[in-house]
């Protein structure tokens, strides 16, 4: 069964809740496996670039938490205990494969496997985040209960650090909440927090959900954005999905999806998905759409992947045409926010007015009151 990308993008522009359709906007999907926030708000600006006009999630529902990846992630608060144990290690190779070779090395040195690290990180960073505190203090109190093959000498401050991967990585795991509203952030329990998990929740699960945001999609697909290996993920690969291929590219879909309440199949999804030339989003660095690994599926042109996804300091992408048609960024000046766009190529006068609309809901977003933006074809 193929698809064209084309198929793909609009199908994903649709499951992502980027048409703005009140039903889809109630559910948004995207925070099922959580938004990925960066600097400027950007989770904020996510969830804005979805929701209709006059929508809005409440606060109080919404929780950010260091999850895959070990990354911030917006997430509701009732879905905060399930997706830890479906990020949970599913052995020494997993937990080694997420927490980076230094860390790995030096607990494996001291006879420590991974996982059993990895659970110990989470019961330490769990017992010291007892009361909201500076990430700073967390850190430090962290480094002093656990072992010494739990921490590095950092040179840049002369100090004793437990390995930041671990430190980050366990937050979700230990129930942990970042207080990003301050600077520098700090750490809070979550209220009613989730007992540590004892072991991964079953991976079809975890399959499922990433499949349903970011499908058709590989196991090497999910092995990328989980930090982890191909071998982990084929071996709780589920069996029963549809094998497809994305112009050429080999993938899968679920057949159905009950779990999901979705109103039809995800192989039907994308033969049926409504065509997105007419949209116009500007979506943040990191936004669910981006976080898809199959990245020459997004961006077919390498020299344009290197321009949206960078080791520091990603920009935002602009939508438009049915594809990913630019970037931009932004400088605040008092109460405006600039926003410098560098499209691909020319874009017809109706997507331009719309990339001046959404700058106008990025500002909002981020608590501005205007938006001025400068155009480079």
């Amino acid at each position: 069964m193929e698809f064209s990308r084309a198929q793909v993008l609009a199908h994903r522009v649709a499951r992502h809740g980027l048409r703005r359709e009140a039903a889809v906007a109630t559910g948004l999907g995207v925070l099922e496996l959580g938004v990925q926030d960066t600097a400027g708000a950007g989770a904020r600006v996510a969830l804005a670039a979805r929701l209709p006009d006059g929508a809005e999630l409440s606060p109080p529902d919404l929780v950010l938490v260091w999850a895959q990846r070990g990354a911030p992630h917006l997430l509701r608060r009732a879905d905060v205990a399930g997706l830890a144990a479906l990020l949970y290690p599913r052995g020494d190779v997993d937990a080694a494969a997420r927490l980076g070779t230094a860390a790995a090395r030096s607990l494996r040195a001291a006879g420590v496997g991974a996982a059993a690290g990895f659970a110990a990180g989470a019961a330490a960073l769990r017992a010291v985040v007892s009361e909201e505190m500076p990430r700073a203090r967390a850190s430090a109190e962290m480094t002093a209960m656990l072992p010494p093959a739990y921490s590095y000498d950092c040179r840049a401050c002369a100090s004793t650090h437990v390995f930041g991967s671990l430190f980050q990585l366990v937050g979700i795991a230990a129930g942990v909440e970042v207080v990003a509203e301050t600077r520098p952030a700090r750490l809070r329990p979550l209220p009613d927090r989730h007992a540590l998990p004892e072991e991964a929740a079953d991976a079809g699960a975890l399959v499922a959900a990433y499949l349903r945001v970011h499908g058709p999609a590989s196991p090497a697909d999910l092995a990328a954005y989980l930090d982890t290996t191909v071998g982990v993920v084929k071996a709780v690969w589920p069996e029963g999905l549809v094998p497809v291929r994305v112009d050429g590219r080999p993938a899968a879909l679920p057949e159905s999806d009950v779990a999901a309440a979705l109103p039809e199949s995800d192989v039907a999804a994308v033969r049926s998905a409504p065509d997105a030339r007419g949209l116009v989003r500007l979506l943040p660095p990191a936004d669910p759409l981006l976080q898809g690994r199959d990245r020459e599926v997004l961006v077919p042109d390498a020299a344009r992947r290197r321009q949206v996804w960078r080791v520091i300091g990603s920009p935002g992408v602009v939508l438009a045409e049915g594809d990913i048609a630019g970037v931009w960024r932004t400088r605040v000046a008092g109460a405006r926010l600039d926003v410098a766009v560098a499209l691909f190529s020319p874009v017809g006068k109706a997507a331009r007015a719309g990339i001046a609309d959404e700058a106008q809901r990025v500002a909002r977003a981020r608590g501005l009151r205007e938006a001025r933006v400068t155009l480079d074809t």
